[in-house]
């Protein structure tokens, strides 16, 4: 696996949340490895670097959310998006990761020269526009799947005759005065939900316009039982303790949506309105879908609903007909008065960062290949992609993905093995879309995505504990990796 001439055995893109998972994991357990993280920004963090939008935060619980090799010591499981950047900061300095770090550094091209069994990347520099190439064997991409530079933006009828100001969360300048201000939201995901309650502290009137509700479901900021088990039982058996009760409450409440989705709905829809009383309009928070064909928002101590019971804050369920000098008309003619419109309207998917990627000289077309174990592409020799769960704690799936990179590593390397590259047979499983989930990003952007296989090890189970044995512990001699 090993070769001097290279500049690096490993080089992950993406100092987020998976890339600084996955050099620890390098670094802790395959001690001969070269390895270096490349990142486009001027800082680490990845998303929760990048959005500022107020009220930002966590939309699962950070004892699985956060590592399971740094437990998450702050009191909030549902936590704001500051502590988790200063959470991310602290692991990087606790492990030792920041000489691995590069950052400014944007993968622009990666080409796999099978003569050589090697990766070769061009690496632009953003503070200098010059451009480097990096040679590596093995490629691990850490980047998620969102285009950082541009959030999904649709057009509206005459916005530009509105004279306030319209801006994306994914652009949000920490500058901008919104107190005492008119403002409407245009969405209805977890984004929208999120920054309802907070910009209510300040705001004069703030309204979440939404074509369709969304499935909320409120729980504590603060985990009580986590915070008997670490005053009880040591700090790395509490920690144990705690990702595994909250892992399995996930998969439970997901299997009861899926199976018996009319009773949850009853149960999310009858707290809402327990909670709001007389306020409560079913046409605002019944979607017309079933709980989990999207991801369903997390509301940490009924923020949002504590903000929709004041006079600060509204829900408005239409559709947009146009926009006008002073704010946005509904097609039911209801004038929606504004001095600023925050469109939440989504993100857009983006592989690899936007990277091409090429093999032997032969552009990869991703929706052509197929996920391996959720970890390694069809026909992509030495090749990585961290992909989290879309119905637990992202990072849960992601650290799943760094064990069995590791292992192969190392199998790699005590077989003297250079290459190890997954082959998909057409004739033995159906190609399935890659995320079986509704959300609008996913959908628009399916078709730039990888497929999944009908069966193991070709499926993507959104299941931690199949996966723990599929990927963390599947066998690497299973007959679908080419080793060379």
């Amino acid at each position: 696996m090993q070769n001097s001439n290279l500049d690096y055995d490993v080089v992950i893109v993406g100092a987020g949340l998976s890339g600084i998972g996955t050099a620890y994991h390098l670094q802790a357990n395959c001690p001969q490895i070269r390895f270096k993280i490349i990142e486009s920004r001027a800082s680490i963090g990845g998303t929760w670097d990048l959005f500022k939008y107020p009220g930002i935060r966590s939309d699962s619980d950070m004892y699985t959310f956060g590592f399971a090799f740094n437990p998450w010591k702050n009191k909030k499981s549902i936590s704001d998006g500051k502590a988790i950047l200063d959470y991310i900061t602290e692991t990087i300095e606790t492990f030792k990761l920041n000489e691995k770090i590069q950052l400014n550094s944007k993968l622009t091209d990666a080409a796999w020269d099978s003569t050589n069994a090697t990766w070769i990347l061009n690496v632009e520099q953003a503070d200098t526009q010059k451009s480097e190439k990096i040679s590596c064997r093995f490629l691990f991409s850490c980047t998620g799947y969102y285009d950082y530079d541009n959030g999904y933006r649709p057009r509206f009828t005459n916005e530009e005759a509105f004279a306030g100001i319209i801006v994306h969360p994914q652009h949000w300048n920490t500058s901008l005065d919104y107190a005492n201000k008119q403002i409407v939201i245009i969405g209805s995901g977890a984004t929208a939900i999120t920054m309802v309650p907070e910009l209510a502290k300040k705001a004069q009137k703030v309204t979440m316009l939404q074509r369709s509700p969304t499935y909320i479901a409120n729980l504590p900021s603060e985990d009580k039982i986590a915070d008997f088990l670490k005053k009880v039982l040591p700090s790395s058996v509490a920690h144990k303790a705690i990702r595994r009760k909250n892992v399995l409450f996930s998969i439970g409440f997901y299997q009861l949506a899926r199976k018996f989705p009319k009773l949850v709905k009853k149960i999310l829809l009858g707290d809402i309105k327990k909670y709001l009383g007389d306020k409560y309009e079913e046409r605002h928070f019944l979607p017309h879908y079933k709980p989990w064909d999207q991801r369903l928002c997390v509301v940490p101590d009924n923020d949002f609903l504590e903000a929709l019971k004041t006079d600060k804050a509204q829900i408005v369920t239409d559709t947009i007909k146009s926009f006008n000098t002073t704010g946005i008309m509904t097609d039911s003619g209801q004038q929606l008065n504004a001095d600023i419109v925050i469109t939440a309207t989504g993100l857009v998917l983006k592989t690899f960062g936007g990277a091409k990627m090429t093999i032997d000289g032969q552009e990869l077309v991703n929706s052509q290949t197929h996920l391996y174990r959720g970890a390694m592409l069809s026909g992509v020799p030495n090749f990585a992609t961290a992909i989290g769960y879309t119905n637990a704690s992202w990072t849960l799936k992601v650290d799943l993905v760094g064990h069995f990179v590791t292992r192969l590593l190392n199998y790699m390397y005590q077989k003297d093995y250079k290459v190890c590259t997954p082959v998909f047979d057409a004739n033995q499983f159906e190609s399935q879309r890659l995320l079986d989930f509704d959300a609008g990003y996913i959908l628009r952007g399916q078709d730039i995505m990888p497929k999944q296989g009908s069966k193991k090890p070709w499926k993507v189970y959104e299941n931690y504990i199949k996966d723990f044995f599929l990927i963390k512990k599947g066998k690497l001699n299973d007959g679908f990796l080419k080793y060379q």
